[in-house]
This record gives structure tokens, C-alpha cells and sequence, in this order.
């Protein structure tokens, strides 16, 4: 039986931090397409990885049961990566939510009932989420700690409510780091760690759809005026990934780590904000 790390959503971020963190275990690659998963797994088999590949829907609890049933059939599982995810581009809002909150709920919820001591996780939230305006303090509490099957009955997140895609993200994305603060005391109770990763605009496929979608000239604006000048790499990614889920980072939970070039503090003092 080997160490088990899990990918879930197996693009370019997701790749690039299991290449950093999985040497001398074994890699389960899970995506909702099983295509994507078998990709992604000949890349890291020609690196020399060890690699099964599985499918999921994160939207699913019975799916993702599935993935935790056979993640832990090949062992311990020491790591978990959750980069998962639809963009405002890609689907409606109750899509997002489905996907994006809902969905990371229970993969946290079932992940966290089975990582090992001394496992960590890392969740791929938003640059969004730091953009959303402030919440109360019981919408907070709310996106923290709620059970996942009752998450999305929360009345603030009625569709009724919600109709705006990007709305939707920025939702889901600050959802997404208050929750792992709140999973990361029960992680720590089986002696593991759980953080998440906010970051701008990534060139990544999904990027790319954002780029050239509805919203892309808002998007380029972003690049050429955040401090940074540019997008990040999913490599950048990978190295604050590598970090948290390592001996470096252990004495590093329920945080989250915001790297956007600059993006959000210019939009709060910079030329963004004009």
C-alpha cells in the first residue's frame, strides 16, 4: 500500500502542484472527464509518476464517495488537491454554485474523513472571492460551517438572488476559504492541514475562455494594469501548492494565500479602482 495523493480536476494548477508533492506515491487523477484524467495521467506516467486515473462529479456526493472508495483502496491518502471548478464564462449561476461551493463542500467534507496524519490538502479558490464586497458576520458563519446538503438552501443564496454568473464566483470563491478555515480545525483533529490558493488570471485553458468570453476585455485590463504586468504560470501555482502541503508549511492551516500580480491591491488603490 503507497501513499495516496488525490487530484481532483486534473488541469494545468492541478498538474502542476501534484508534480511538486506526489514523488514516491501514487497519483489519483480525477476529473469529470474521464479524457481529461487519462491525459493528464501520460503526462506525469512519461515523468515517472505512479498514476491511476478516475472519474468525478464534485456536484455529487455518491461520485464523490466513489473517488474516496477507490483513492483509498491504494492507500493512505497524505495529499488532496481540489482544483475543480467552472468560471463565470463557462456556466449559470446555480451551475457555479453547484460546482464551485457546493461541490468543494463535500470533497472537503468527504476528504476530510479519510486524510491521513500528517496529510494535507490545498483547495484552488479565487482572486474573485478577495473582490467580493463584505459579508455579515452570520453570511460568513453561514458559508463556513453549514452542511454541505444544506448549503445551497441558504436564503442568500437563492437563485432568485444570485442571477449574475460573476456573482456566483465571487461567491462561491470567498465560500470556498471561509469553509477551509473552518475544515482545517477538523482536519487538525486527524493531525492534517487544509489551505487554500486565490489566484488571478492563471493562463490555463480556463483562462483562456475567460479572456476571450464577455468579460475578457475586463480581464486584459486587469493584466496590464496590475503591478505584477502580466498573468501567472500554473508553475507559480505549483510552487505556493508545494509549500503548503510540505514540510515547509507546516505550521500553516486554514489560510488562505491570495497571489494575483497585484490585481486585488490595485483594485482597491490603484488604477483598477478608478
Amino acid at each position: 500500500m503507497s501513499d495516496v495523493v488525490v487530484v481532483v480536476g486534473t488541469g494545468s494548477i492541478g498538474q502542476a502542484i501534484a508534480r511538486r508533492v506526489s514523488a514516491g506515491k501514487h497519483v489519483v487523477l480525477a476529473d469529470l472527464r474521464i479524457e481529461n484524467a487519462q491525459a493528464a495521467a501520460e503526462v506525469m506516467l512519461n515523468a515517472g509518476f505512479e498514476v491511476s486515473t478516475a472519474t468525478v462529479d464534485v456536484s455529487s456526493r455518491d461520485s464523490v464517495n466513489s473517488l474516496v472508495r477507490k483513492a483509498t483502496s491504494f492507500g493512505s491518502i497524505t495529499g488532496m488537491i481540489h482544483a475543480a471548478g467552472v468560471s463565470p464564462s463557462q456556466a449559470s449561476p446555480a451551475a457555479i454554485l453547484a460546482v464551485d461551493l457546493y461541490g468543494t463542500a463535500v470533497v472537503l467534507e468527504e476528504f476530510g474523513n479519510v486524510i491521513a496524519p500528517g496529510g494535507a490538502g490545498v483547495v484552488i479558490a479565487s482572486q474573485s472571492g478577495h473582490r467580493l464586497g463584505a459579508l455579515g458576520e452570520e453570511q460568513n458563519t453561514a458559508l463556513a460551517t453549514t452542511p454541505a446538503k444544506e448549503l445551497l438552501a441558504l436564503p442568500f443564496l437563492h437563485t432568485d438572488i444570485v442571477t449574475d454568473s460573476l456573482n456566483a464566483y465571487q461567491l462561491a470563491k470567498r465560500g470556498n476559504s471561509l469553509r477551509v478555515m473552518a475544515e482545517a480545525v477538523r482536519w487538525g483533529k486527524r493531525g492534517a492541514r487544509i489551505n487554500t490558493i486565490s489566484p488571478g488570471i492563471i493562463f490555463t485553458p480556463l483562462a483562456r475562455d475567460e479572456l476571450t468570453g464577455p468579460r475578457g476585455a475586463g480581464y486584459r485590463r486587469m493584466i496590464d494594469l496590475c503591478p505584477i504586468g502580466r498573468g501567472g504560470t500554473p508553475d507559480e501555482v505549483g510552487a505556493v501548492g508545494a509549500l503548503l502541503m510540505g514540510p515547509d508549511g507546516a505550521f500553516i492551516t486554514g489560510s488562505d494565500f491570495l497571489m494575483d500580480g497585484g490585481v486585488t491591491a490595485s483594485y482597491f488603490y490603484g488604477e483598477l479602482a478608478e
